[in-house]
């Protein structure tokens, strides 16, 4: 089956699945949603105001900032892990809902993506033109690890002191639980062939060298052996997949694969 224009079966999964189609509307006075090509190029800017999306010389350093604002984070990493994963999932989720559901994938390049830093899914990305894909677990790598969150990786941590092995884990799991609610679907609504075809992906993904190393998958269930911070804000514990069972009670260092 063949894309269509507005990936409208996506659009059905509903939350992080979803992608815009087309050209994010222009605002009055100000200048167009930028790329996420542009954004990853972007060097590092010092900017303590606040300026509004779209506008801020430094989108990723805008995302961080909020991040840290909203969660009342400790520190500056730990909202470069929470954006980082967050942006993950969204891309796991559109090129492996799509080859699961479509059995091809939207090109991702990430000169086609414009990305809203102070938006949330389904309005913080938007796809210029729909290219279809091979849906298979190599071009989804391609598409997704190497041309996004490798660059992605690189541009976050100019930025802040953050382990590489812990961004690694928070791509592993955010891929992880994209499988894991495709799978969901797939159970609730009988669809035994999206199921498999779901695992063969994910176990072909995650078996790759580039995040071989980051946890144990067995089925839907993964065990990262990083940990993504996330106990370090106020009132927060321990994730599903985390390495550690309790929110440590020091400051231990920080495994990050």
């Amino acid at each position: 089956m063949n894309l269509d224009p507005d990936l409208d079966r996506l659009a059905a999964l509903e939350g992080f699945f979803a992608l815009r189609t087309g050209l994010p509307r222009v605002r009055a006075g100000r200048p167009p949603l930028p790329t996420l090509a542009e954004v990853y190029a972007t060097a590092p800017r010092d900017v303590t105001d606040e300026l509004p999306s779209g506008d801020e010389p430094d989108p990723l350093g805008f995302r961080v900032r909020k991040v840290v604002r909203l969660l009342a984070a400790p520190e500056a990493r730990v909202g470069v892990s929470v954006a980082q994963q967050g942006l993950a999932a969204r891309l796991w989720s559109v090129a492996l809902g799509a080859a699961v559901l479509y059995g091809r994938v939207p090109d991702l390049d990430p000169a086609l993506l414009r990305w809203d830093a102070d938006g949330s899914a389904p309005d913080d990305l938007w796809l210029a033109e729909v290219r279809a894909l091979p849906g298979d677990a190599a071009t989804i790598r391609r598409l997704v690890h190497d041309g996004h969150l490798e660059p992605l990786s690189v541009a976050l941590r100019a930025r802040h002191p953050v382990a590489a092995g812990l961004l690694r884990g928070n791509a592993a799991s955010a891929l992880a639980s994209t499988a894991r609610l495709l799978d969901g679907w797939a159970a609730a609504h009988g669809r035994t062939d999206v199921r498999a075809r779901v695992r063969a992906l994910t176990a072909d993904l995650l078996g790759h060298p580039d995040l071989r190393d980051t946890g144990d998958w067995t089925g839907t269930v993964f065990r990262r052996r990083s940990c993504c911070l996330y106990y370090r804000v106020p009132g927060g514990g321990v994730c599903g997949d985390c390495c550690f069972t309790k929110a440590p009670r020091s400051s231990p260092t920080d495994p990050s694969g």
